[in-house]
């Protein structure tokens, strides 16, 4: 049987400073940044050594659940990596796994959870890619994995961790990145999944909602309409301002590799924020490419794959 292939999506980064404009032309959907907010990405790329090493992870979770399907199944699965504002495209890695001839596509963005905005977009562009190449190609995706168990545990671990050094008076904020309101108006699940992860690696770690946790949103896009909050550094001021906490911990469950979200945003804005308003600060690890989540990852990855065989 041809193996099945497997793309493994994830947001894009620059390759390095030279490629910072084109990237952000690309994520504005060709609209080149101004000088003021190309000069301000830089500056933040400057801030964490210059490059992200967003891809540099994506490759290695992407090896890691290669892996881990081929200890399952070995030669069943061809795994491609496709990023949606940088090179390789996803639409390059789809041409790819039908170029060698796989039988069925199944798509796994490396984001937890679900928007049509963010990863409805990602696997739409999977979808008609493999549609143009390959009409009548299967093609299956992992739409969320939000209440993922082995995810789970890897949070309540991390945010136990930071817990145990920081003041008895400490607000856990599990964050995600701000989306417009717009986008997640009417059905879109986005922020109640995210509300559902807090809730339950709270639950799991007995901590009771608004006194112990909250969500927050961090990272908005520099654009006049209005996106999603409260804003992780709002509610730091809120929580300094009213006395409520002495420290906080930032998780940030949105999120599944160091990059320039969590990096910048979180490490230095936020940690920085904090400081300045008297609160204790620990960011909780991402899973990068933690071998118990991308193990359950390939297994669901497995059961799509078999799902689609056993209907056909």
């Amino acid at each position: 049987m041809s193996p099945t292939g497997v793309v493994v999506m994830a947001y894009g980064t620059p390759a390095g400073p030279d490629d910072v404009e084109a990237y952000y032309t690309h994520v504005r959907r060709g609209r080149p940044p101004t000088p003021e907010l190309l000069a301000d990405l830089v500056r933040r790329y400057e801030a964490i050594g210059g490059v992200s090493p967003l891809g540099r992870h994506t490759r290695a979770q992407a090896a890691r659940l290669g892996a881990a399907l081929d200890a399952r199944s070995p030669g069943g699965f061809r795994v491609q990596v496709g990023y949606k504002h940088a090179p390789p495209f996803l639409e390059d890695s789809v041409e790819a796994l039908v170029a060698a001839g796989v039988d069925q596509l199944v798509g796994l963005v490396l984001a937890p959870h679900y928007s049509a905005a963010s990863v409805g977009e990602y696997l739409s562009r999977l979808r008609d890619r493999a549609a143009r190449l390959a009409p009548g190609l299967v093609v299956s995706a992992v739409d969320d994995w939000h209440l993922e168990p082995a995810y789970l545990a890897f949070l309540v671990a991390e945010v136990r961790r930071c817990l145990s050094a920081l003041p008895e008076a400490t607000k856990v904020l599990f964050s995600a990145h701000s989306l417009p309101e717009r986008v997640v108006a009417g059905a879109d699940p986005y922020a109640d999944q995210v509300a559902e992860t807090g809730a339950a690696v709270a639950a799991e770690l007995g901590l009771s909602p608004w006194s112990d946790w909250a969500v927050a949103w961090q990272s908005a896009g520099r654009t006049p309409e209005p996106w999603i909050g409260p804003d992780v550094l709002t509610v730091l001021d809120d929580l300094a301002g009213t006395g409520r906490a002495e420290g906080v911990v930032v998780c940030p469950c949105g999120f599944v590799s160091d990059h320039l979200e969590v990096l910048y945003d979180l490490d230095v804005e936020a940690r920085v924020r904090a400081g300045e308003v008297g609160l204790a600060f620990a960011r909780t690890a991402v899973v990068n490419d933690d071998p118990t989540v991308l193990g359950a990852l390939a297994e669901r990855v497995m059961t799509l794959a078999g799902a689609t065989t056993a209907r056909r």
